[in-house]
């Protein structure tokens, strides 16, 4: 994967590292960064947070947006990263929640949304993403679209 090897190449060379958390992508965020030779000089490790317990126990994620706004939002996406960056010590991490289909979606949250957290040295963000497709597809756009978000944060200095 291409954006995965560039994002390596990019923490190597800046001497940072990175770490994951996610839900509906279930480690192919990892596992993508894993694929790059080398790539355990940038990455430290991930943490697969299907469930609420997992994603309360795990990364830190309040009860308090689980029970508000839910697993499937901004907020539980910012939390994820930012628990993952802390709990691993990194410079960087990235979230995914969101739902991928068929099932588990509401007129509010469909099929296809996604929200992706990047926590770097200037804070924590979250971008809202609607996909399309079947589950393995909205699971890839996922993927490449967390590395691409992390890469420009990175390239952008922050």
């Amino acid at each position: 994967m291409l954006k995965a090897g560039e994002l390596a190449d990019a923490l190597i060379g800046g001497g940072m590292t990175i770490a994951t958390a996610e839900s509906c992508t279930g480690g192919l965020v990892a596992a993508a960064l894993t694929d790059v030779p080398g790539v355990s000089q940038c990455f430290s490790g991930g943490v697969v947070s299907y469930a609420n317990e997992a994603k309360r126990r795990m990364l830190g994620v309040p009860d308090s947006v689980l029970s508000t706004v839910g697993a499937v939002s901004a907020e539980c996406a910012c939390a994820m990263a930012s628990g993952a960056k802390e709990r691993f010590g990194t410079d960087w991490a990235v979230s995914t929640t969101g739902i991928a289909g068929p099932g588990g979606a509401t007129p509010e949250k469909p099929v296809g949304l996604v929200f992706i957290g990047v926590a770097g040295p200037s804070g924590v963000t979250a971008e809202r993403m609607l996909f399309t497709g079947d589950r393995a597809a909205i699971r890839a756009a996922a993927v490449d679209t967390a590395l691409g978000l992390v890469l420009k944060r990175v390239s952008e200095g922050g």
